[in-house]
């Protein structure tokens, strides 16, 4: 049997493609040497001198490699769920989210031990939207500076100076063995993480069954319910790269619980939603929330 999975390039993507293939071998018992990671370069890895709002949106990370899935060319494909696009093409699915990192935001400064802390007027280096319309809820003095590139790049940008500090997820500095890096972790009541942040999906084509069946083995329960619920809260809303978007959603004693907001891109505005039920209903109640954001945010959150 041989499985192709498909991945970017970047250190990180990589570190998440040997995840999934390990995972697969203490699964099923399958040679390593029987799959094969194969790296697809995207759009979004090619252009990096220009924001992503302004390219084409997250998609711009998954078009090439779901391209290469319905040709045929790979077997299953690897994703941050937080790069995924709301809306999944037909004939591709989800088998398996893997158990979810840490999904918080890391703070990474040279100059300062946290975002307030920050001198005023500092420079924060982000291609985040949401993270930067966050911290400019919180700093609006901060002066926003296009960061694009993988972590190794940002972090070296940071030492150069070309900014005073950045954001950067939790959850990929440690799977890079980057944790040492992060100057202090910034809590989900000061910063609510992206949509699907610190989530690994993995995609196949829909009517593959024998993948299907190998992925759906290295799926971990309460990780896709909480994903489910937070991209219900994201597509609801029509999310795209120019809005700024953030969810978080956590099973606790039989119960989910959702968190969600969005914000101007001033991070003057925020409209926020709560809402908690049972885990079989995660995308209703994602979708509910975003209704609820909907209604209030009106045309000041439109995409």
């Amino acid at each position: 049997m041989k499985l192709r999975i498909g991945t970017r390039g970047s250190p990180l993507a990589l570190a998440q493609a040997n995840e999934t293939k390990e995972r697969l071998v203490a699964a099923h018992g399958l040679d390593p040497a029987a799959i094969e990671i194969k790296v697809i370069t995207t759009t979004g890895d090619r252009i990096r001198d220009r924001p992503l709002n302004e390219i084409g949106g997250k998609g711009l990370f998954t078009k090439e490699i779901e391209e290469a899935l319905f040709a045929n060319d790979i077997d299953l494909a690897v994703h941050s769920m937080k790069d995924v696009a709301a809306i999944v093409p037909q004939g591709l699915a989800f088998a398996a989210i893997l158990p979810r990192e840490d999904v918080r935001d890391a703070f990474l400064s040279l100059a300062a031990p946290y975002l307030r802390a920050l001198p005023q007027g500092a420079r924060l280096g982000s291609s985040s939207v949401r993270r930067t319309a966050q911290a400019l809820r919180l700093r609006p003095d901060l002066r926003p500076v296009q960061f694009r590139g993988n972590v190794e790049t940002r972090l070296r940008k940071l030492a150069e100076g070309v900014a005073e500090a950045t954001f950067l997820a939790v959850a990929g500095l440690k799977r890079l063995g980057l944790a040492d890096k992060i100057t202090s972790v910034v809590e989900i009541d000061e910063m609510l993480p992206a949509i699907a942040q610190g989530a690994i999906g993995v995609q196949v084509r829909s009517n593959d069954d024998r993948v299907s069946e190998l992925v759906g083995g290295i799926s971990h329960a309460a990780s896709a319910t909480a994903v489910a619920c937070e991209r219900a809260f994201l597509a609801t809303l029509d999310g795209s790269c120019r809005t700024p978007i953030a969810g978080h959603a956590t099973l606790s004693g039989g119960e989910l619980r959702f968190g969600g907001e969005t914000l101007t891109p001033d991070g003057k505005k925020v409209f926020a939603a709560r809402i908690s039920g049972a885990p079989a209903d995660a995308e209703r109640l994602g979708r509910e929330a975003a209704l609820d954001v909907k209604a209030r945010g009106g045309s000041l959150i439109a995409s």
